[in-house]
């Protein structure tokens, strides 16, 4: 397995910025899910490490060692791409081992690691079949069993399971996760969904307009993200944000009557001269019935259910945020939000860089 650091990396084609002045370290064993919208640079910072695209400047080591100009052949990669590439006239057990026949491998030896990838990955009924005659989870099982018979020292992924039907992805994605601890084989893979982020990742690198926004634990980056950008693409329905303006006794929400009090506001937070804005999931605002004492009063336009949960959609001037029903009568008109405590997070409203946020409380 491998260490992986980039030191200072940028991509640039022509007079375009696909990666600037990236900074990461990836530890021996570690899954890392690059994370962010499209053409943020993610995946062209993961072909930099595979050898497929030249870095313009910084560089990327491998236990401490430069492979800048390294071939992806001498760097020790395996790579999954989105569409799995197996050979349709061979069959399974024929694709899995074709890496091993090509470097000339001894038979046994290709025995012994073809027993192996097949418990790991539970091929054995699969293995005297034809691709074609495969369900499109299976296919990737075998894309991946192929790439990691080779004893590569970093598994790169890219979106493997984005061309996969919904169906068979869950299965996929807790797959994936449970073979690469088994395997403890340095990872980074690529996505645009978070939920494949937040469910496989021990750390997450989110990514926009060409640089790193923030890497942390997916909770920490759920709970407290570094910036404005981080706490809308993290998180379903996105996350709200007010404006707030200073007023007695605390903070008002945008044109509203509703006063955040100084106690549910942190030290730093209140003392602060900038412009600020809230930040609050969704699910930490309730819509309440009239007998919570900390509600404050608001005119409900919308009810609406996702799954289990009951959501409902309120004004502010001239926006829209969302919250959960929590109340034990539906309906709209008037009715009372509260907010959860530890669910506040406050911005700087023109950098959009986190102040503070309000601690959960143990």
């Amino acid at each position: 397995m491998a260490k992986i650091e980039l030191r200072d990396l940028s991509i640039s084609f022509g007079a375009f910025t696909a990666v600037d002045k990236v900074n990461l370290t990836v530890n021996d064993g570690e899954f890392v899910v690059y994370l962010g919208p499209s053409g943020c640079g993610k995946t062209t910072t993961l072909r930099s490490i595979a050898g497929l695209v030249d870095a313009t400047n910084g560089d990327i080591l491998f236990d401490g060692e430069r492979v800048n100009d390294l071939k992806p052949s001498e760097r020790n990669i395996a790579m999954v791409f989105q569409f799995v590439s197996l050979y349709p006239h061979l069959k399974v057990r024929e694709n899995i081992v074709f890496p091993l026949k090509a470097r000339g491998i001894p038979s046994s030896e290709i025995k012994r690691k073809l027993d192996w990838v097949t418990e790991v990955f539970g091929l054995g009924d699969e293995l005297k079949r034809y691709p074609a005659a495969l369900p499109p989870g299976a296919k990737q099982k075998v894309s991946l069993a192929r790439a990691v018979i080779r004893d590569p020292a970093v598994l790169l992924l890219d979106e493997p399971l984005s061309a996969i039907d919904e169906q068979f992805r869950e299965e996929m994605r807790w797959e994936l996760g449970h073979l690469q601890r088994e395997l403890g084989v340095t990872t980074i893979y690529v996505t645009h969904d978070q939920r494949e982020a937040m469910s496989l990742a021990d750390r997450i690198v989110l990514m926009n307009n060409s640089k790193i926004v923030q890497v942390a634990e997916p909770d920490r980056i759920f709970h407290k993200p570094d910036n404005v950008f981080a706490g809308q693409f993290i998180g379903s329905p996105s996350m709200n944000l007010i404006d707030l303006v200073p007023a007695p006794g605390g903070l008002r929400l945008g044109d509203s009557a509703i006063v955040l009090p100084e106690a549910a506001i942190p030290a730093d937070v209140a003392s602060s001269r900038q412009k600020l804005r809230l930040g609050v999931r969704p699910r930490d605002i309730r819509l309440v019935n009239e007998e919570v004492a900390d509600g404050f009063p608001v005119e409900v336009e919308d009810v609406y259910s996702v799954g289990r949960e009951r959501y409902f959609l309120f004004r502010i001037g001239d926006n829209e945020y969302q919250g959960v029903d929590h109340r034990v009568e539906q309906g709209t008109g008037e009715s009372r939000i509260a907010f959860e405590k530890g669910g506040l997070i406050f911005f700087n409203a023109e950098t959009g860089e986190r102040v503070s946020a309000v601690e959960k409380a143990a």
